[in-house]
């Protein structure tokens, strides 16, 4: 467990930000972020923190090794930077799963490892990758600055939950960078629109998705599974989106611009069109260093069809150690493949929305399911649970409060480009109005941490 939200609100950000605009030396600026970043990792993994530092130590390294110009020798040196991220990787995170399918398949009782998961280690291992890839690929040279790729793998904001950051995105403002008061209040109204995003909505619901999902099959009719996975369709989009917003707003009052992370995606019209809006930083990141490497779409259709599979395996892969994760991602893969072959642009455009909407949310049930059963088990109920028992009424009335009702409506309506349309049509009162309703928002927010009420950023597994 990370910093509690109120202690990072109230201690530990203000600290950092004040310390950082007293020191103006940019060399300086990097170690004093530097080392609260380790800080804010350490405090919940004391033990993990060693773990990332090796990563960052050994890519630095591979990094160095890449300067060498003998093209055997490089590509020796990356594969074995890729082979060694990805053994860290593996061990932490698929070790135990492995462990289970070999002991199911062959009959064996080989005891699993049990090792805690450290936060975000996906998040910063695809970073670690990126910067030896990039380097290898010429993008980038390489970093002899140690603290400057220490500063790129660890830095706070965006390390336990993303966005993925690439090294050649950012490397110029690591060097040099600027901070303004108007950038550090932009930053601060989006740091405070994602807080509220999973306060004020992901969190409520949370608690109801939680108890559905908590629920046995039995218990469930098709009112309760649809309330089950449409509370979890928002709670993961605010929880994610709202993280996201959080880290690009804490990266602006430091110097550094991340790129978004997610564009509205429940507008989507088609499933390729939902993975242009949907953790953009994911999709790009398996884009730039897996389908393009693989061929893409350069090898003819059944190659590419292959490829794209592929991508959205290990996607679902990526995600944790889990059958639940990968049919997620293999669901969304058939589908940008069915698309190819059936054009749906030819119906109206609403039916596409809801073509969508309903793909999206039936695959997200499983991704939420704690087995491949349960998942199966719900989403058969959200279409042939016409079980309406006693019971089963009142389980379904007892989770539809006041304010899940009202929660559910900010939900719908921010899902939908609203801010941004504001935003285009921004002028000084309605900036002022915005940056009085972010502090009235900031104020709901901490009262209702104060509670006892936070959960964790759902995310942070991953």
């Amino acid at each position: 467990m990370v910093f509690s939200s109120l202690t990072f609100l109230c201690v530990f950000f203000p600290a950092t930000l004040i310390l950082y605009h007293m020191i103006s030396n940019i060399r300086f600026k990097n170690i004093l972020l530097i080392f609260v970043s380790l800080l804010f990792y350490a405090y919940g993994e004391p033990y993990y923190v060693l773990i990332m530092v090796i990563s960052i130590l050994l890519n630095y390294c591979f990094g160095l090794l890449l300067r060498n110009e003998e093209t055997f020798i490089r590509k020796i040196v990356v594969w074995a930077a890729v082979l060694t991220n990805l053994f860290i990787l593996f061990i932490f995170k698929y070790a135990d799963m492995s462990i289970e399918i070999i002991n199911n398949t062959l009959k064996l009782n080989i005891p699993l490892l049990n090792l805690a998961l450290p936060v975000g280690i996906s998040f910063f291992t695809f970073q670690a990758m990126s910067y030896v890839i990039d380097v290898y690929r010429k993008d980038v040279k390489p970093e002899t600055n140690l603290f400057r790729v220490m500063l790129y793998i660890s830095f706070f904001p965006q390390l336990i939950a993303g966005p993925i950051v690439k090294y050649h995105d950012i490397d110029q403002e690591i060097r040099e960078r600027f901070t303004s008061p108007e950038l550090t209040a932009k930053g601060m109204r989006r740091f405070i629109i994602g807080l509220s995003k999973k306060v004020l909505i992901a969190n409520v619901m949370a608690q109801t998705a939680d108890t559905i999902f908590a629920l046995s099959v039995s218990q469930i009719n098709i009112g309760t599974a649809w309330l089950g996975a449409l509370t979890y369709l928002f709670q993961i989009y605010f929880d994610f989106s709202g993280y996201s917003d959080m880290a690009i707003g804490l990266g602006h009052m430091f110097g550094f611009h991340f790129k978004e992370n997610f564009n509205y995606p429940y507008i989507s019209c088609s499933i390729k069109e939902f993975w242009r809006r949907w953790h953009i930083s994911l999709s790009t990141w398996f884009k730039e260093y897996l389908y393009i490497p693989l061929g893409g779409n350069r090898k003819g259709k059944a190659r590419t069809s292959i490829n794209k599979m592929i991508v959205f395996f290990t996607t679902g892969l990526w995600h944790g150690a889990n059958f639940t994760f990968i049919l997620w991602g293999l669901w969304h893969g058939f589908f940008l493949l069915a698309e190819e072959r059936v054009s749906i642009k030819k119906f109206p455009r609403i039916l596409q929305h809801v073509y969508v909407l309903l793909i999206v949310i039936v695959g997200f049930v499983m991704f939420r399911a704690e087995s491949v059963t349960q998942g199966i088990d719900i989403i058969s109920k959200m279409f042939t649970g016409w079980n309406f028992t006693t019971e089963s009424v009142i389980l379904l009335y007892a989770q539809i409060t006041p304010l899940l009702v009202f929660s559910l409506i900010l939900a719908i309506v921010f899902s939908m480009p609203i801010l941004q349309y504001f935003k285009q049509k921004e002028s000084k009162v309605l900036s002022f109005g915005s940056y009085a309703g972010c502090f009235a928002l900031l104020i709901v927010c901490m009262l209702n941490l104060s509670s006892g009420t936070y959960n964790p950023f759902i995310y942070f597994r991953f």
